[in-house]
């Protein structure tokens, strides 16, 4: 699946519903997995700066794999922010609700996506610019919360982050959930680490089609 090349990436966000957040302890690690997910189909990418080299890491990734869709994950400072966009960063995810970091993403032009949690959060993340608003840690409240949160506050395109896989993906979105993340069941760090990538490949199509095409 290619990425358009005439979609803005928000739109592109949108319409995927799935982001890949790719966190391992190598930097051919997150390359190689990378391979394998877009193989599977995935074409949205949050490359975490918790990562060996992150930034170049990106660089690397726009440079050799164009159709992909690219993001940094794990951004807490405006400084930050302006070293993922120059390495070819088309989003910035946070787990937090930083306004300098929002305030920045959008001076460049870059879609942003602030981490929150409570209502009050969700709806300044919201006021302060955001395009979408990560929900996290959402494994500790699971698919209800979405759409308790949805009810009141429809007009807030959420995606949440943490703990979803290929059996509650639908769950999410059914919730309302307009993105989600996944990462450590998606990006299996023992099959990275045994350099079995066929795996992330058979579980980026497994998510991909327990995706719900009515909603």
């Amino acid at each position: 699946m290619m990425v358009p090349t005439n979609k803005q990436p928000l739109e592109i966000l949108l319409n995927s519903r799935l982001v890949a957040v790719v966190r391992t302890s190598t930097r051919k690690g997150v390359i190689d997995a990378v391979r394998a997910l877009k193989t599977g189909g995935v074409t949205c990418m949050e490359i975490t700066m918790t990562i060996p080299d992150g930034i170049s890491v990106i660089e690397q990734l726009n440079r050799e794999m164009p159709d992909i869709l690219i993001g940094a994950g794990t951004v807490l400072t405006p400084q930050t922010v302006e070293e993922c966009v120059a390495a070819g960063a088309e989003f910035i995810v946070s787990p937090i609700f930083d306004t300098e970091v929002v305030s920045r993403t959008r001076e460049l032009g870059k879609v942003v996506i602030p981490g929150a949690l409570t209502p009050t959060e969700v709806v300044a993340a919201w006021n302060s610019g955001a395009d979408l608003v990560k929900i996290f840690p959402v494994a500790r409240v699971g698919p209800k919360y979405i759409s308790d949160l949805k009810a009141p506050l429809p007009e807030i395109p959420l995606m949440p982050t943490g703990g979803i896989n290929a059996e509650n993906i639908s769950d999410y979105i059914h919730a309302g959930a307009d993105v989600v993340c996944a990462g450590s069941w998606l990006v299996d760090k023992e099959a990275i680490a045994a350099g079995d990538f066929d795996t992330l490949t058979k579980k980026a199509e497994q998510m991909l089609a327990a995706i719900p095409k009515d909603n």
